[in-house]
């Protein structure tokens, strides 16, 4: 191996760590590497991911038949779905953090978007005339939605940590088996 493919080879690898890396120390000029996602965390993230498209597929079908859904539901379906999304989705991005963590990020994200819609402004109403920007932006603000945020929030978290206690128990029995197996 010559010296211009070792120092390649250095740099391709510094190159790498880096972009593995989750923070960057400036004042020390060095990148700090976090621990990788272990293989419990890794499949949360696809249970998460999975979570996801089958809430947005809820929210959109709840949409499209709404007229077959009692008034109550097709009413209120939508945002607590949306909700929902929005707490699965920061637990699939910080998988390795508190459902705290994930119910406070889904809160301030849900209120925030609510909030904003009381700025009306050509620029943004103009994309919240656009079938995406209604479903991510909303139209108008209404104290009902918060109510409906919340129940999905809490809807969200609950089956979470429900899921998570039987996940972490069955981790656990499995790993307890593999022991005694192999002793």
């Amino acid at each position: 191996m010559t010296c211009y493919e070792t120092k390649c080879n250095s740099f391709i690898a510094t190159i790498y760590e880096i972009m593995k890396a989750k923070e960057y120390d400036q004042d020390a000029e060095r990148v700090i590497l976090l621990k990788p996602l272990n293989s419990q965390s890794r499949n949360m993230r696809i249970v998460y991911l999975i979570t996801i498209i089958i809430t947005i597929f809820l929210g959109l079908a709840s949409r499209k038949w709404s007229l077959s859904l009692s008034p109550f539901v097709a009413q209120n379906a939508g945002d607590v779905l949306w909700a929902i999304m929005i707490y699965f989705g920061f637990r699939f991005l910080l998988v390795q953090k508190s459902t705290l963590t994930a119910i406070l990020l889904s809160f301030l994200f849900s209120f925030s978007i609510e909030f904003s819609q009381l700025y009306q402004e050509d620029w943004i109403n103009q994309i919240r005339a656009t079938t995406l920007g209604a479903l991510i932006l909303g139209k108008g603000f209404l104290i009902e939605d918060l109510i409906r945020y919340t129940v999905g929030i809490l809807i969200a978290a609950v089956l979470d940590k429900v899921s998570l206690k039987f996940t972490l128990r069955s981790y656990e029995l499995n790993n307890q088996r593999t022991k005694n197996w192999l002793e």
